[in-house]
């Protein structure tokens, strides 16, 4: 094709129009600081998130994208849960693991010197930045997916705060604010230890229930898996930043922390290594007299804990912790001071808390008002094991299905976990006992057929679907039983669902779940012998027969 001279002096001018354009759009892309911080203690790396956080509140700093590691390992529970809870102490101090609570919420996490952690702080108020938390988690979840996509890896958000590949986590993500900016992170799971995180942690087992997972191993991943080889770390990096760069439209420039920011890092950090941040901040209830509760919203676990006065039936202290997310950071606390003094009645609960929510510009992604009525409910319901005699702390053992006790028909069937028994019993692994007193599985048959109730040795989850359906097809009103309390927060919605109401017992050791050996027992490998709690089995059964006699 042949062009006139003015043809092409206007196709040189077109062109070199789109050049000044590209040139000038770079020249005005904004500039954020790209920080990348050496391995930390967990300590460090806490109050430098806070040290960050408040110089861009106070505008002292650019917008920054940080890259943060940790050394020595240590575990990190989430701002609003309790460390005794959520950590396995012992094991954690006894190999050198350290620690620590976030400023975010969420929950615990367990950091070797793999893992990869980046963070992300901007004003609340940016012009390009989704203001709502949910939006604003998968707009800024977007620039790892596209990271990860240049490393090979096709992942993808999550919601309501993951980032997943193939349906298994390789990021988990969360953010808080301080006076107008906002900080957001993430971890990458690089390569990653499975067996010293389920002993570093106590996993709720009722989040694993929640996914649909037997087991973590089937719920997270990590570049070394899905690439089969570990990428260098600079080259995740330089992914993981082009990754927010094109998702963000800015540019990054590479900078160290200011002098500021030094300065309130050495400021901050003693009260981060204090006992008072790390355990003080959510401890549990001292006292033993405590109702308790646990409850999965879809944006996270609820845990509960009520100090009541028995004889006023008021709540001296309410305690609510567990892995969701509060804006503002403080709104638990707040509520936690608007139940103190209140009646421990459901009514006078609910008209607080929905009054608490209206009345405050408070947004707890995936937690709404009934799912903290509904936790703190079903604490109140301990109440009701009053009448058998027992105190608080030992009505927390009590786990009721479908209907509560005091409407409870009178049981038929007696069922009891096959791992009460000795692991030398001819019928450890089957239906049957011989009376031998070498357990408490003996003595729960006497109690059985003391009271006319069918016993039977539940071996797996599948056999006890199987006999409820059968119970409930056979007419059979009710039953008692007794189980560890892992397992019945795992499988509690099948509880319901299969629709035989029923009183179960907690048992009196540590189970498989305790000792991270769940997969084992499934298999009828696991060997440790439980023990029933049975001065609690006989009351609930003598109350629950002549109740409905």
């Amino acid at each position: 094709m042949h062009y006139s001279k003015m043809q092409r002096l206007e196709r040189v001018r077109g062109e070199l129009f789109d050049l000044v354009n590209v040139y000038r759009e770079d020249m005005m892309a904004e500039r954020w600081r790209l920080l990348d911080t050496a391995p930390r203690p967990a300590a460090e790396n806490m109050a430098l998130d806070e040290a960050i956080l408040e110089a861009r509140s106070r505008n002292l700093i650019p917008n920054t994208l940080r890259f943060l590691q940790f050394r020595p390992r240590c575990t990190l529970v989430g701002y609003h849960q309790a460390v005794e809870q959520e950590v396995r102490l012992d094991f954690c101090r006894a190999h050198g693991i350290e620690i620590n609570r976030r400023l975010t919420g969420g929950g615990a996490l367990f950091w070797d010197e793999s893992q990869l952690g980046w963070e992300v702080y901007a004003p609340v108020d940016h012009p390009h930045l989704p203001r709502r938390p949910e939006d604003l988690y998968a707009c800024l979840c977007r620039g790892i997916v596209v990271g990860l996509g240049r490393l090979g890896v096709r992942a993808a958000f999550r919601p309501k705060n993951d980032i997943e590949v193939n349906g298994r986590k390789i990021s988990g993500t969360g953010g808080t604010e301080m006076d107008g900016a906002f900080l957001f992170q993430g971890t990458l799971l690089v390569d990653f230890d499975v067996d010293t995180m389920l002993r570093a942690l106590r996993i709720p087992t009722e989040k694993l229930k929640d996914k649909g997972v037997a087991s973590l191993r089937e719920r997270v991943t990590c570049l070394a898996w899905e690439l089969g080889y570990v990428p260098p770390l600079s080259s995740i990096k330089a992914a993981l930043a082009v990754g927010f760069a094109e998702t963000l439209g800015v540019e990054f420039v590479p900078g160290p922390l200011t002098e500021a920011e030094e300065h309130l890092l050495a400021e901050k950090l003693p009260h981060f290594r204090s006992e008072a941040w790390i355990y003080g901040l959510r401890r549990p209830l001292a006292d033993r007299q405590e109702l308790r509760a646990l409850y999965k919203a879809p944006g996270g676990l609820i845990r509960v804990s009520l100090a009541v006065d028995m004889p006023a039936r008021r709540i001296r202290v309410a305690l609510l912790t567990g892995d969701f997310f509060a804006y503002p950071q403080r709104a638990v606390f707040d509520l936690e001071a608007q139940l103190k003094g209140a009646p421990a009645k459901p009514e006078t609960v609910r008209r607080i808390v929905e009054d608490f929510f209206t009345a405050r510009d408070v947004h707890m992604p995936g937690v709404t008002p009934d799912d903290i009525v509904h936790a703190i409910h079903e604490a109140l319901a301990k109440l009701d094991f009053g009448r058998l005699g027992v105190d608080l702390a030992e009505a927390n053992h009590f786990f009721t299905v479908v209907r509560p006790l005091a409407e409870m028909p009178r049981p038929s069937h007696l069922l009891l976990p096959y791992c009460a028994k000795p692991p030398t019993c001819e019928y450890r692994y089957r239906e049957g006992c011989v009376r031998c007193g070498l357990c408490d599985v003996s003595e729960a048959y006497a109690l059985a057929e003391e009271h006319g109730l069918t016993p039977i040795t539940i071996q797996n989850y599948e056999m006890l679907e199987e006999v409820l359906t059968d119970c409930r097809r056979q007419g059979a009103p009710a039953f008692v039983g007794s189980c560890c309390e892992a397992f019945y927060a795992k499988h509690r919605a099948d509880f319901e669902r299969l629709g035989l109401p029923g009183v179960l017992v907690d048992l009196d050791s540590s189970t498989c779940y305790d000792l991270g050996q769940e997969q084992q027992a499934y298999r009828g490998q696991y060997e440790k012998q439980t023990e029933l709690r049975l001065g609690l089995l006989r009351r609930v059964v003598a109350h629950v027969v002549e109740e409905a006699a």
